[in-house]
Protein backbone atom coordinates (compact mmCIF):
# COMPACT_ATOMS: atom_id res chain seq x y z
CA UNK A 1 0.00 0.00 0.00
CA UNK A 2 1.74 3.44 -1.30
CA UNK A 3 2.37 5.91 2.26
CA UNK A 4 -0.76 8.00 0.75
CA UNK A 5 -3.30 5.31 0.36
CA UNK A 6 -1.99 4.24 4.17
CA UNK A 7 -2.53 7.78 5.01
CA UNK A 8 -6.09 8.00 4.03
CA UNK A 9 -7.29 4.90 5.59
CA UNK A 10 -5.88 6.61 8.93
CA UNK A 11 -7.59 9.82 8.29
CA UNK A 12 -11.10 7.64 7.36
CA UNK A 13 -10.33 5.17 10.68
CA UNK A 14 -9.61 8.77 12.70
CA UNK A 15 -12.63 10.15 11.70
CA UNK A 16 -14.89 6.99 11.74
CA UNK A 17 -13.87 7.51 15.81
CA UNK A 18 -14.68 10.34 15.99
CA UNK A 19 -18.55 10.68 16.56
CA UNK A 20 -18.08 7.68 19.44
CA UNK A 21 -15.85 9.83 21.33
CA UNK A 22 -17.06 13.63 20.66
CA UNK A 23 -20.56 12.23 21.42
CA UNK A 24 -19.53 10.62 24.66
CA UNK A 25 -18.01 13.74 25.39
CA UNK A 26 -20.87 15.81 24.56
CA UNK A 27 -23.49 14.03 26.03
CA UNK A 28 -26.52 14.27 26.26
CA UNK A 29 -27.74 16.42 23.28
CA UNK A 30 -31.35 15.46 22.89
CA UNK A 31 -33.73 14.22 25.88
CA UNK A 32 -33.38 10.90 27.81
CA UNK A 33 -35.70 8.50 28.19
CA UNK A 34 -35.89 6.62 31.66
CA UNK A 35 -37.41 3.43 31.45
CA UNK A 36 -39.61 2.21 34.68
CA UNK A 37 -39.80 -1.49 33.88
CA UNK A 38 -43.52 -1.45 35.80
CA UNK A 39 -47.07 0.20 34.99
CA UNK A 40 -47.84 3.67 35.97
CA UNK A 41 -48.76 4.02 39.44
CA UNK A 42 -46.70 1.76 41.49
CA UNK A 43 -43.65 2.52 43.87
CA UNK A 44 -40.85 2.28 41.43
CA UNK A 45 -42.98 4.73 39.04
CA UNK A 46 -43.36 7.24 42.14
CA UNK A 47 -39.89 7.38 42.25
CA UNK A 48 -39.18 7.68 39.02
CA UNK A 49 -41.29 10.53 38.40
CA UNK A 50 -39.72 12.46 41.58
CA UNK A 51 -36.17 11.86 40.08
CA UNK A 52 -36.79 12.67 36.53
CA UNK A 53 -37.77 16.90 36.61
CA UNK A 54 -34.23 17.10 38.83
CA UNK A 55 -32.29 14.92 36.94
CA UNK A 56 -33.38 16.77 33.45
CA UNK A 57 -32.11 19.91 34.64
CA UNK A 58 -28.76 18.75 35.73
CA UNK A 59 -28.10 17.42 32.49
CA UNK A 60 -29.79 19.82 30.94
CA UNK A 61 -31.99 17.66 29.00
CA UNK A 62 -35.69 16.62 29.72
CA UNK A 63 -36.24 13.27 31.06
CA UNK A 64 -38.92 11.16 29.97
CA UNK A 65 -40.14 8.46 32.15
CA UNK A 66 -41.48 5.85 29.62
CA UNK A 67 -43.41 2.40 31.61
CA UNK A 68 -42.78 -0.49 29.86
CA UNK A 69 -44.21 -3.37 31.74
CA UNK A 70 -44.32 -7.13 32.04
CA UNK A 71 -43.11 -10.27 33.02
CA UNK A 72 -41.38 -9.32 36.41
CA UNK A 73 -40.27 -6.04 35.32
CA UNK A 74 -38.12 -7.88 32.38
CA UNK A 75 -39.84 -6.31 29.51
CA UNK A 76 -38.28 -3.37 30.31
CA UNK A 77 -34.95 -4.41 31.71
CA UNK A 78 -34.19 -5.86 28.00
CA UNK A 79 -35.57 -3.21 26.37
CA UNK A 80 -32.86 -1.24 27.77
CA UNK A 81 -30.15 -4.04 27.61
CA UNK A 82 -30.13 -4.22 24.29
CA UNK A 83 -30.81 -0.06 23.42
CA UNK A 84 -28.30 1.57 21.76
CA UNK A 85 -25.36 2.13 24.10
CA UNK A 86 -25.57 6.55 23.69
CA UNK A 87 -26.74 6.94 27.11
CA UNK A 88 -30.12 8.60 26.04
CA UNK A 89 -32.10 5.37 27.25
CA UNK A 90 -31.56 4.29 30.88
CA UNK A 91 -33.16 1.96 33.74
CA UNK A 92 -34.53 2.42 36.77
CA UNK A 93 -33.78 -0.38 38.12
CA UNK A 94 -34.22 -2.49 41.17
CA UNK A 95 -34.27 -5.84 43.59
CA UNK A 96 -36.99 -7.44 41.11
CA UNK A 97 -35.29 -6.58 37.36
CA UNK A 98 -31.74 -6.77 38.60
CA UNK A 99 -31.64 -9.59 41.07
CA UNK A 100 -35.11 -11.88 42.03
CA UNK A 101 -35.40 -12.17 38.25
CA UNK A 102 -32.27 -14.03 37.45
CA UNK A 103 -33.52 -16.90 39.93
CA UNK A 104 -36.89 -16.75 39.50
CA UNK A 105 -36.90 -17.46 35.47
CA UNK A 106 -35.50 -20.66 33.97
CA UNK A 107 -35.00 -18.38 30.74
CA UNK A 108 -34.52 -15.00 31.98
CA UNK A 109 -34.04 -12.12 29.24
CA UNK A 110 -30.81 -10.96 30.24
CA UNK A 111 -28.33 -10.95 33.06
CA UNK A 112 -28.31 -8.03 35.30
CA UNK A 113 -24.41 -8.83 36.40
CA UNK A 114 -22.98 -8.64 32.67
CA UNK A 115 -25.85 -7.10 30.18
CA UNK A 116 -25.77 -3.66 31.64
CA UNK A 117 -23.17 -0.66 32.53
CA UNK A 118 -24.35 0.07 36.75
CA UNK A 119 -24.34 3.22 36.98
CA UNK A 120 -25.46 4.36 40.32
CA UNK A 121 -27.72 3.42 43.48
CA UNK A 122 -30.55 5.76 44.41
CA UNK A 123 -33.01 5.50 46.97
CA UNK A 124 -33.42 2.45 49.42
CA UNK A 125 -37.21 1.45 50.06
CA UNK A 126 -38.71 -0.99 53.06
CA UNK A 127 -41.76 -3.24 52.44
CA UNK A 128 -44.55 -3.43 54.65
CA UNK A 129 -47.51 -6.00 55.15
CA UNK A 130 -50.42 -4.23 54.69
CA UNK A 131 -53.56 -5.68 54.99
CA UNK A 132 -57.23 -4.96 54.13
CA UNK A 133 -59.06 -2.61 56.74
CA UNK A 134 -61.72 -5.26 57.72
CA UNK A 135 -59.28 -8.44 58.13
CA UNK A 136 -59.58 -9.50 62.23
CA UNK A 137 -56.35 -8.97 62.66
CA UNK A 138 -54.65 -5.85 64.16
CA UNK A 139 -51.28 -7.15 65.22
CA UNK A 140 -48.55 -9.45 63.42
CA UNK A 141 -49.47 -12.31 65.85
CA UNK A 142 -52.95 -11.53 65.39
CA UNK A 143 -52.30 -12.11 61.59
CA UNK A 144 -50.26 -15.09 61.70
CA UNK A 145 -53.31 -16.66 63.88
CA UNK A 146 -55.92 -15.78 61.34
CA UNK A 147 -53.54 -17.01 58.39
CA UNK A 148 -52.73 -20.37 59.75
CA UNK A 149 -56.71 -21.04 60.43
CA UNK A 150 -57.77 -19.47 57.27
CA UNK A 151 -54.86 -19.61 54.75
CA UNK A 152 -57.55 -21.69 52.16
CA UNK A 153 -59.15 -18.73 51.56
CA UNK A 154 -57.11 -16.21 51.72
CA UNK A 155 -55.21 -14.16 48.88
CA UNK A 156 -52.50 -11.60 48.18
CA UNK A 157 -52.15 -9.55 45.77
CA UNK A 158 -48.67 -8.26 43.90
CA UNK A 159 -47.78 -6.31 40.69
CA UNK A 160 -47.13 -9.22 38.89
CA UNK A 161 -45.67 -12.74 39.19
CA UNK A 162 -41.41 -12.28 39.78
CA UNK A 163 -42.11 -8.39 41.20
CA UNK A 164 -40.75 -7.64 44.45
CA UNK A 165 -44.15 -7.24 46.08
CA UNK A 166 -44.49 -11.43 45.11
CA UNK A 167 -41.11 -12.32 46.15
CA UNK A 168 -41.61 -10.89 49.52
CA UNK A 169 -45.26 -12.40 50.18
CA UNK A 170 -43.83 -15.93 48.95
CA UNK A 171 -40.93 -15.30 51.72
CA UNK A 172 -43.37 -13.92 53.90
CA UNK A 173 -45.92 -17.13 53.71
CA UNK A 174 -42.92 -19.36 54.20
CA UNK A 175 -41.63 -17.57 56.94
CA UNK A 176 -44.73 -17.87 58.84
CA UNK A 177 -45.64 -21.63 58.27
CA UNK A 178 -48.62 -20.86 55.64
CA UNK A 179 -49.38 -21.37 51.81
CA UNK A 180 -51.76 -18.84 50.21
CA UNK A 181 -52.74 -18.12 46.93
CA UNK A 182 -51.48 -15.65 44.80
CA UNK A 183 -53.48 -13.19 42.73
CA UNK A 184 -50.98 -11.27 40.20
CA UNK A 185 -52.26 -7.71 38.67
CA UNK A 186 -50.68 -5.56 35.77
CA UNK A 187 -49.00 -3.48 38.37
CA UNK A 188 -49.18 -2.90 41.90
CA UNK A 189 -51.52 0.00 41.71
CA UNK A 190 -54.34 -2.53 40.83
CA UNK A 191 -53.22 -4.74 43.47
CA UNK A 192 -53.57 -1.69 46.31
CA UNK A 193 -56.95 -0.77 44.73
CA UNK A 194 -58.27 -4.50 45.05
CA UNK A 195 -56.91 -4.50 48.84
CA UNK A 196 -58.64 -1.01 49.88
CA UNK A 197 -61.82 -2.67 48.22
CA UNK A 198 -61.52 -5.70 50.14
CA UNK A 199 -61.54 -8.41 47.61
CA UNK A 200 -58.11 -9.55 48.40
CA UNK A 201 -56.43 -9.86 51.89
CA UNK A 202 -52.96 -8.35 51.61
CA UNK A 203 -49.76 -7.16 49.82
CA UNK A 204 -46.13 -6.92 50.96
CA UNK A 205 -45.71 -3.78 49.07
CA UNK A 206 -42.87 -0.80 49.24
CA UNK A 207 -43.79 1.86 51.83
CA UNK A 208 -44.04 4.37 49.21
CA UNK A 209 -46.67 3.19 47.54
CA UNK A 210 -49.57 2.20 50.12
CA UNK A 211 -48.64 5.08 53.02
CA UNK A 212 -51.62 7.43 51.94
CA UNK A 213 -53.54 4.75 52.42
CA UNK A 214 -52.43 3.49 55.76
CA UNK A 215 -52.76 7.20 56.81
CA UNK A 216 -56.19 7.75 55.34
CA UNK A 217 -57.32 4.20 57.28
CA UNK A 218 -58.16 2.24 53.93
CA UNK A 219 -55.46 -0.11 54.83
CA UNK A 220 -53.97 -1.48 58.29
CA UNK A 221 -49.88 -2.39 58.32
CA UNK A 222 -48.66 -4.94 60.52
CA UNK A 223 -44.89 -5.19 59.61
CA UNK A 224 -42.15 -3.34 58.30
CA UNK A 225 -40.45 -6.04 56.45
CA UNK A 226 -37.14 -5.12 56.79
CA UNK A 227 -34.21 -4.57 59.51
CA UNK A 228 -35.77 -1.09 61.44
CA UNK A 229 -38.60 0.68 61.53
CA UNK A 230 -39.40 4.09 59.65
CA UNK A 231 -40.01 7.24 60.62
CA UNK A 232 -43.35 7.70 58.41
CA UNK A 233 -44.95 4.83 60.20
CA UNK A 234 -43.43 5.22 63.07
CA UNK A 235 -45.62 3.01 65.31
CA UNK A 236 -45.08 -0.31 62.77
CA UNK A 237 -42.98 -2.68 64.04
CA UNK A 238 -39.91 -3.94 62.10
CA UNK A 239 -39.66 -7.86 61.24
CA UNK A 240 -36.65 -8.76 64.32
CA UNK A 241 -39.40 -7.29 67.04
CA UNK A 242 -41.80 -9.50 65.42
CA UNK A 243 -39.40 -12.86 65.45
CA UNK A 244 -38.69 -12.32 61.60
CA UNK A 245 -35.02 -11.30 62.10
CA UNK A 246 -34.36 -13.04 58.81
CA UNK A 247 -37.13 -11.87 56.44
CA UNK A 248 -35.74 -8.55 55.02
CA UNK A 249 -37.01 -7.20 51.66
CA UNK A 250 -35.75 -3.73 51.49
CA UNK A 251 -36.50 -2.99 47.97
CA UNK A 252 -33.73 -0.64 46.27
CA UNK A 253 -33.36 1.18 42.99
CA UNK A 254 -30.66 1.97 40.81
CA UNK A 255 -29.38 3.46 37.00
CA UNK A 256 -28.10 1.29 34.77
CA UNK A 257 -27.35 1.71 31.03
CA UNK A 258 -26.77 -0.77 28.66
CA UNK A 259 -23.39 -2.41 28.19
CA UNK A 260 -20.45 -0.50 26.34
CA UNK A 261 -21.99 2.96 27.18
CA UNK A 262 -18.44 5.00 27.01
CA UNK A 263 -17.57 5.62 30.35
CA UNK A 264 -17.41 9.57 30.07
CA UNK A 265 -21.32 8.90 29.91
CA UNK A 266 -21.92 6.35 32.68
CA UNK A 267 -19.79 9.21 34.88
CA UNK A 268 -21.86 12.16 33.85
CA UNK A 269 -24.55 10.38 34.62
CA UNK A 270 -23.55 9.12 37.84
CA UNK A 271 -22.48 12.10 38.79
CA UNK A 272 -26.08 13.90 38.21
CA UNK A 273 -27.85 10.87 39.86
CA UNK A 274 -25.66 11.69 43.10
CA UNK A 275 -26.55 15.57 42.94
CA UNK A 276 -30.15 14.68 42.09
CA UNK A 277 -30.63 12.37 45.31
CA UNK A 278 -28.95 15.12 47.53
CA UNK A 279 -31.01 17.53 46.04
CA UNK A 280 -32.87 18.93 49.18
CA UNK A 281 -36.56 19.29 47.83
CA UNK A 282 -35.86 15.89 46.05
CA UNK A 283 -35.29 14.28 49.44
CA UNK A 284 -37.44 15.83 51.33
CA UNK A 285 -40.33 14.06 49.03
CA UNK A 286 -38.79 10.99 49.02
CA UNK A 287 -38.64 10.88 52.60
CA UNK A 288 -42.58 11.68 52.43
CA UNK A 289 -42.83 8.73 50.91
CA UNK A 290 -40.81 6.36 53.03
CA UNK A 291 -38.13 6.45 50.43
CA UNK A 292 -34.48 7.21 52.05
CA UNK A 293 -31.11 7.97 50.06
CA UNK A 294 -28.22 5.18 50.33
CA UNK A 295 -24.77 6.38 52.30
CA UNK A 296 -22.73 8.29 49.82
CA UNK A 297 -20.38 5.46 49.28
CA UNK A 298 -23.12 2.96 48.57
CA UNK A 299 -23.85 5.36 45.62
CA UNK A 300 -20.79 4.74 43.45
CA UNK A 301 -20.63 3.39 39.90
CA UNK A 302 -18.13 0.45 41.58
CA UNK A 303 -20.35 -0.19 44.27
CA UNK A 304 -23.17 -1.09 42.42
CA UNK A 305 -21.52 -2.78 39.89
CA UNK A 306 -20.57 -4.95 43.24
CA UNK A 307 -23.77 -4.66 44.53
CA UNK A 308 -25.74 -6.67 41.69
CA UNK A 309 -24.05 -9.95 41.66
CA UNK A 310 -24.04 -10.12 45.45
CA UNK A 311 -27.89 -9.22 45.71
CA UNK A 312 -28.40 -12.07 43.13
CA UNK A 313 -26.78 -14.69 44.67
CA UNK A 314 -28.30 -13.30 48.09
CA UNK A 315 -31.45 -14.76 46.79
CA UNK A 316 -30.93 -17.66 45.37
CA UNK A 317 -31.78 -20.21 48.20
CA UNK A 318 -35.02 -18.26 49.41
CA UNK A 319 -36.21 -18.39 46.42
CA UNK A 320 -35.16 -21.62 45.22
CA UNK A 321 -36.74 -22.95 48.55
CA UNK A 322 -39.95 -21.39 47.87
CA UNK A 323 -40.86 -23.49 44.40
CA UNK A 324 -41.71 -20.19 42.83
CA UNK A 325 -39.51 -20.40 39.69
CA UNK A 326 -41.16 -19.82 36.36
CA UNK A 327 -41.06 -20.43 33.22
Amino acid sequence: MSQARTMNAMIVAALLALPATAGAESWPVRPLTMVVPYAAGGSVDAIGRILAPRLGEIVGQQVVVENIGGAGGMMGASRVAKAAPDGYVFLLGGIGTLAFNLTLYRKPLYNAATDFAHVALVTDSPRVLVVRKDLPANSMAEFIAYAKANQARMQYGSAGAGSGSHVCAVLLDSAIGTKITHVPYRGVGPAVQELVGGRIDFVCEQISTVVPQVQGGTVKALAILERDRVSVLADVPAAPELGLGDLDCNAWAAFVLPKATPEPIIRHLAQAADETVTTASVRARLETIGVTIPPRERRTSNYLAKFVPDEIEKWVRAIRASGEIMD
